[in-house]
């Protein structure tokens, strides 16, 4: 799979970064804000993580390792989808990796998701990780 071909997401968010960073890990957040989904993991490095849920009515169960996390900064996870068609070989992972930073007052959040096979397969990356920040905002501003 390249890994040149790198969705890219960003928004401001009215809230101190460790509030972001703490709704970021929080799994009964994360399924508010992210289509859904359970994510299953202990946030440390090494560790798997598990999404599950139902994406476009039907089911599915990604998974992943987090690969780096610097506390209320960083967090870089893998990840791959048998909905990909692909095999299940590290090839086919993509690389996820979030960005906190002070912003004024706020925080801006920045995704960077590699692995994207075509230039269509970025654009549907960018769309779908610009609106998991957007419900992310959403919630971390309202709570």
């Amino acid at each position: 799979m390249p890994h040149d071909l790198i969705a890219s997401a960003t928004i401001a968010i009215d809230a101190e970064r460790p509030d972001v960073w703490n709704v970021l890990l929080d799994p009964a957040a994360i399924k508010l804000y992210m289509f859904g989904t359970t994510v299953r993991t202990d946030w440390e490095e090494g560790s798997p993580i598990t999404w599950e849920g139902e994406w476009e009515g039907k089911p599915y169960k990604d998974k992943g390792v987090i690969l780096e996390v610097e506390q209320g900064q960083l967090l870089c996870y893998s990840h791959y989808s048998p909905r990909s068609g692909l095999v299940d070989r590290p090839e086919n992972y993509h690389t996820v990796t979030i960005e906190l930073e002070d912003e004024g007052e706020g925080t801006r959040v920045t995704l960077e998701q590699d692995g994207n096979a075509t230039e269509e397969a970025r654009q549907h990356s960018e769309q779908n990780w610009q609106t998991m920040l957007a419900g992310l905002k959403r919630y971390v501003e309202e709570s």
